[in-house]
């Protein structure tokens, strides 16, 4: 069955469609031409049928009502169902890429103590436990965010790109500054695997999200990357919601 997974942005929406598990297409776009590109799926990959919308807040009533006029839409949200016991203290925050990703690791890695970290804007660290229990894990910035902090918090400092640096005793501002952000990155990451592997030996560790091909051949610890691991997460849980 063919389904469509759309993950809403602060400005950019990612759309994917699958045929049961696997994805035929992925494309990220700016949210002001949703209506334009699904029009063109509906006729590419006929027939969608289903549709999973994760953060229907930021979209727009005209965009939402499109959908809903031509798909069967599931809303994800804090009482979804879900393919994990919850039990993070405040679910009702939880973000819902968060609640995606757990959802993926309970389908590819099912039984297994997994530790998801999300290297977007954010870094975050979610733990699923061997019998599929999700348990919190942390939230610090992210590699563009420590970029810009240090930029807009100081009166010098230049807003730079990212960069992977030769040493980590730097010679210059740039250098100095790409050696704390990304080597400081590195060590936090390499280091949070390391504090799990102690409590969890059979620990599977996933690496998904912006920057994670930028830092996956940095890191020292073994790891499976996977970039559509959020949208492989949306779709298990609409598969859970359907009414099929």
């Amino acid at each position: 069955m063919m389904n469509l997974v759309i993950d809403v942005g602060n400005s950019l929406v990612k759309l994917a469609v699958f045929d049961g598990d696997a994805l035929l297409y992925k494309k990220t776009i700016k949210s002001s031409f949703i209506v334009k590109h699904i029009d063109l799926l509906r006729k590419e990959y006929a027939p969608i049928k289903q549709v999973i919308v994760s953060s229907v807040g930021k979209l727009k009533t005209s965009d939402l009502s499109y959908i809903q006029d031509h798909f069967e839409l599931i809303k994800l949200d804090s009482i979804s169902k879900l393919p994990f016991k919850n039990s993070y203290k405040t679910p009702k925050t939880l973000g819902l890429d968060r609640i995606a990703l757990v959802s993926a690791s309970i389908q590819q890695y099912p039984y297994n103590n997994v530790l998801i970290i999300d290297a977007g804007t954010c870094i975050t660290y979610d733990f699923v436990t061997n019998d599929n229990e999700y348990l919190g894990g942390a939230i610090s910035p992210g590699v563009q965010m420590r970029y810009q902090s240090l930029h807009n918090l100081t009166a010098n400092l230049p807003l730079l790109n990212p960069e992977v640096p030769e040493n980590i005793l730097g010679s210059s501002t740039n250098d100095c500054m790409h050696s704390g952000v990304v080597f400081g990155v590195i060590k936090e990451i390499d280091g949070v695997i390391e504090e799990y592997k102690e409590k969890y030996k059979d620990l599977t560790v996933i690496l998904t999200g912006g920057d994670a091909n930028f830092l996956s051949k940095q890191l020292k610890s073994s790891i499976f990357a996977n970039s559509n691991f959020l949208l492989e997460g949306l779709n298990f849980i609409l598969q859970i919601n359907s009414n099929e």
